[in-house]
């Protein structure tokens, strides 16, 4: 994916303008001419609609890959929508739809806004010494969003016209037209950083929303069988970075947007502790040697009915409603492999990745999340035969795992296995039908191996999915790239423009489908469904000529194949 420059000197005043534009998306495609909040009512609950919200949240992603900071990976996001849902479930009913999404950048922060949209920086995942303490800021989260702390801060912002979310980035595009290119990484961190403090400013939290976010965070971890104590954990885990801090590094981000006070690690410490005195937790306090904190771990029952076995909330996604009592007891055992997975996927370069494996030393002293890790470092090399030598005794000791069995069908057709490799993936799909990860992993091969019977095998495997992933960018595109090598170009140019929608070029996907919809040879169902599109994506296209944003300056391409 391509990173675009933005000079360094630029920064300063494009984050103000970024801070200074609260965002919010207009109600109807009517409004795309005057972006203003509905009229404000009695209720902050009454000012947007839950489809507004979701419009938002939707347009957030958008941008978000239109600046090349969302870390999208199949194997991640499953994990992480898993732990999310799993802590939405712990709490009260609630109607808020979620997204749950990981940014690539390395500093330590998180942030929660409209439309149920909750970002975690992987470098809070990485700095993290257990899942409980991810959980633990989601769940934090998660209740700024429940209890309206969102909605009411755009209340109290209500006054003033709001534009439309594309407007923020009117500044970071012009910058994008320097010929600047040496900054390009270093100020996509600040970028990122920026963001997630443009968002916690928007909200704008005042001290009794931090406490009740908090609280009520603290009762969501418990019910979802985690930690009670891993939120004060990580508070302190934050608060000793921070004093720690020396020779000129900055502090956190997630410290300028989560002040850790005293005060407010005590009172999550004791309502940790009051918790599992009610509850079925045992929580355990360690001060360390030196005085400067402890150690505070706990255990939870997760919520969930005896019969049934299912987490006691009906409006968990289907997909991950069943969670079985034994499942159940398995929190955190996934965090690991998810963190080297992480870990490789976001260092700055392959050889940096194998690099900071090499500083835990040798392949034989890392522990099995870790030789993994290696393996993908290898295999993203060019080192595939490498890494099948890793993956196979990993493979023997957890014939089972998802996570290492696709890595070993990868890395088999990166080694030039081609039949080994697709064997294997067809058994992946028998044991797991309908996997994202596997279906996408094996359609990415299916198009490197370029015949009329892969475009084939990839485009039955894939159009089921289509149903319910239309905002799915690469599966839009790994779809396209099967329908191609299936001779079916319309459908093809189809999911071609909807990747670039979903990637932040709504002008270039509006005029590839246009431009379609002047084939004579269309049925009536795609031309139904092409006219459908082009009505949706217009007045947001509309918007961004208003702002003066050109097509040219609508982020990255989308890659095929």
């Amino acid at each position: 994916m391509r990173r675009s420059p933005v000079p360094r000197s630029f920064l300063p005043s494009a984050l103000a303008t970024t801070l200074a534009g609260i965002l919010l998306l207009p109600g109807t495609a009517s409004h795309a001419q005057d972006a203003r909040l509905p009229d404000m009512g009695s209720s902050a609950a009454e000012q947007l609609t839950p489809a507004q919200e979701a419009q938002y949240g939707a347009m957030t992603l958008r941008e978000i890959r239109r600046m090349d900071l969302l870390l999208e990976d199949p194997l991640l996001d499953s994990w992480l929508q898993t732990l999310g849902y799993r802590l939405v479930s712990g709490g009260e009913r609630t109607t808020q739809d979620f997204t749950f999404f990981i940014l690539r950048e390395r500093q330590v922060n998180a942030f929660a806004t409209l439309g149920g949209v909750v970002g975690v920086n992987s470098g809070l995942i990485l700095t993290a010494e257990r899942e409980d303490e991810v959980a633990g800021v989601l769940a934090h989260e998660i209740s700024h969003v429940t209890q309206k702390h969102v909605l009411r801060a755009v209340e109290r912002a209500s006054k003033d016209q709001i534009p439309i979310l594309l407007g923020m980035l009117a500044a970071v595009v012009a910058a994008q037209q320097s010929d600047s290119s040496s900054s390009g990484d270093a100020t996509q961190a600040v970028l990122a950083g920026g963001l997630g403090l443009m968002q916690q400013r928007q909200i704008d939290y005042t001290r009794s929303n931090e406490s009740e976010a908090d609280r009520i965070g603290i009762q969501r971890l418990a019910a979802a069988g985690y930690d009670p104590s891993a939120m004060a954990s990580f508070f302190m885990q934050m608060a000793r970075l921070e004093r720690n801090n020396t020779g000129g590094r900055s502090a956190p981000e997630y410290l300028r947007t989560h002040p850790v006070t005293t005060t407010r690690v005590s009172e999550a410490r004791q309502r940790a502790e009051r918790l599992a005195e009610d509850t079925d937790c045992v929580t355990t306090w360690s001060p360390d040697s030196q005085g400067h904190g402890g150690t505070l771990r706990g255990q939870c029952r997760p919520r969930h009915t005896a019969a049934a076995g299912r987490i006691d909330n009906p409006l968990l996604p289907r997909s991950l409603a069943a969670v079985s009592p034994a499942a159940a007891g398995e929190v955190g055992a996934r965090f690991a492999w998810a963190k080297e997975r992480m870990r490789v996927l976001t260092a700055s370069s392959p050889n940096a990745a194998e690099a900071e494996y090499r500083q835990m030393g040798d392949t034989a002293r890392l522990d099995p999340p870790q030789r993994y890790g290696l393996a993908l470092a290898y295999m993203r090399m060019g080192r595939a035969d490498d890494a099948l030598t890793i993956l196979g005794p990993l493979a023997a000791a957890e014939p089972d795992d998802l996570w290492i069995t696709l890595a070993q069908a990868e890395a088999e057709h990166a080694a030039g296995h081609v039949g080994t490799s697709r064997q294997r993936f067809e058994q992946l799909l028998r044991r797991f039908p309908n996997n994202r990860a596997v279906a996408l992993a094996y359609a990415r091969v299916l198009g490197e191996i370029g015949t009329r019977e892969a475009g084939d095998r990839a485009q039955a495997l894939l159009r089921p999915m289509l149903k319910g992933g239309t905002d799915d960018p690469e599966l839009q595109v790994r779809f396209a790239r099967a329908a191609e090598l299936a001779g079916d170009t319309n459908r093809a140019a189809e999911a071609h423009a909807e990747a670039a929608f979903l990637n932040g070029r709504a002008e270039d996907a509006l005029n590839q489908l246009q431009a379609l919809k002047n084939d004579v040879e269309l049925d009536y169902y795609q031309r139904a469904r092409i006219d459908a599109r082009i009505a949706a994506m217009t007045p947001i296209v509309l918007e961004m000529r208003r702002q003066g944003l050109r097509p040219e300056d609508q982020g990255r391409s989308v890659a095929g194949g």
